[in-house]
């Protein structure tokens, strides 16, 4: 597989099922992703504004390509309601070519 072509997953987290439905949607009509996974809501403890919050979010696991992050990183923090949105790119090193070339293939990067 080329750099442009290498299998990202994604992470990010959502404050209720209406905004992770929303974002999913977008990434996916916009073909920016392949895959989009929804997990069941979990608790979120963590710093901010100099305090320790905690609050209830969906995680999405996002499957994307290295050429295709830029722009769903752009959508991602444009549809996010948070101020500062976790959004977490990890390289995916290993899986089954099959798979990976599935994402490759459904993913469109943009046009240049």
């Amino acid at each position: 597989m080329s750099a442009g072509t290498e299998v990202l997953l994604v992470l990010t987290n959502l404050p209720d099922a209406d905004s992770a439905d929303r974002v999913t949607k977008v990434v996916l009509e916009s073909r920016l992703a392949a895959c989009v996974n929804r997990l069941p809501a979990c608790a979120s403890t963590y710093w901010w504004n100099g305090a320790i919050e905690q609050a209830t979010e969906i995680p999405l696991l996002i499957k994307t390509t290295r050429a295709t992050y830029p722009v769903l990183e752009a959508v991602l923090r444009k549809a996010h309601p948070y101020e500062v949105p976790e959004i977490i790119a990890m390289p995916v090193t290993v899986g089954l070519p099959a798979y990976l070339a599935w994402v490759a293939g459904e993913t469109r990067p943009p046009s240049v």
